[in-house]
């Protein structure tokens, strides 16, 4: 995979790592971070040997945001050029929202404004206890408008009601009782308790994980007709696919499928 301006990108042993690499300004993005984290996503999305991403910031922090010399261009946008300029945004949270592949972020660091959007648009949201987060969006008179729909379909419209009013600054342990993230740990710890959870994810076939994921997004607004009949047809393409064939009989045989190291 090519070099970028604002990303690393390391793919080794099935796994993606990228990291957002502006240290100096805490992984604020700008459309040009913006830019190269959709088409890293949508280059992992077809790449079928890696089966887990991790998302991560170089440095103290995790990402503040978006920068501040981006912003003072909006300013003087036009509606239309701050309409084209928001869906820069969205496009790029979409395309990590919608990634095949389960996605981790590992919050090493605080996690600010549109920062707090990326860990959300993420599958499971590890943190170093003493990230801190915080959609502070009103306290400059905007709100967190593009990362919403990430926000709150992870932690729900309630704690979210607070969240978006008050632009608190929460603590890791806040954050995991408003739903923002699945767990914390010392600093030091945190490298361990995501590579314990990458092995835990390439364990289960890939194909399953990605239609779990489908599950998950799109069930919410269906009736429940509609939710039977997709439901159904999602498990009976699954039991006479490959991977599902190969997991039964794995499992009937009492072995591993052939998706699982072997090695380890």
């Amino acid at each position: 995979m090519k070099k970028y301006q604002t990303l690393l990108v390391d793919i080794d042993n099935k796994i993606a790592r990228v990291t957002l690499n502006r240290p100096e300004i805490h992984n604020a993005f700008n459309e040009v971070m913006l830019s190269e984290l959709l088409e890293v996503c949508t280059e992992l999305a077809e790449d079928k040997s890696v089966r887990v991403m991790v998302l991560t910031g170089a440095g103290k922090s995790f990402c503040a945001g978006a920068d501040l010399h981006w912003m003072k261009k909006m300013i003087s946008f036009s509606y239309e050029e701050n309409f084209a300029d928001a869906m820069v945004l969205a496009n790029a949270m979409n395309a990590l929202y919608s990634m095949p592949q389960p996605v981790i972020a590992k919050v090493n660091g605080s996690a600010i404004g549109g920062g707090m959007g990326l860990v959300t648009a993420c599958d499971i949201a590890l943190a170093a206890e003493h990230a801190k987060f915080s959609l502070s969006e009103v306290k400059i008179g905007l709100v967190p408008a593009c990362i919403a729909p990430y926000v709150i379909r992870k932690a729900g419209p309630g704690p979210c009601r607070e969240f978006f009013l008050t632009g608190e600054r929460l603590t890791a342990r806040r954050a995991k009782e408003g739903g923002l993230i699945n767990n914390y740990y010392p600093a030091e710890k945190l490298d361990e308790e995501v590579e314990a959870l990458v092995e835990r994810l390439i364990t289960s076939g890939p194909n399953a994980l990605a239609y779990a994921k489908q599950l998950i997004d799109k069930i919410p607004g269906m009736n429940w007709e509609t939710a039977k009949r997709f439901t159904a047809d999602m498990i009976a393409q699954l039991r006479i696919g490959p991977e599902g064939q190969e997991g039964c009989a794995a499992f009937l045989e009492k072995r591993s499928p052939e998706w699982v190291d072997k090695k380890k």
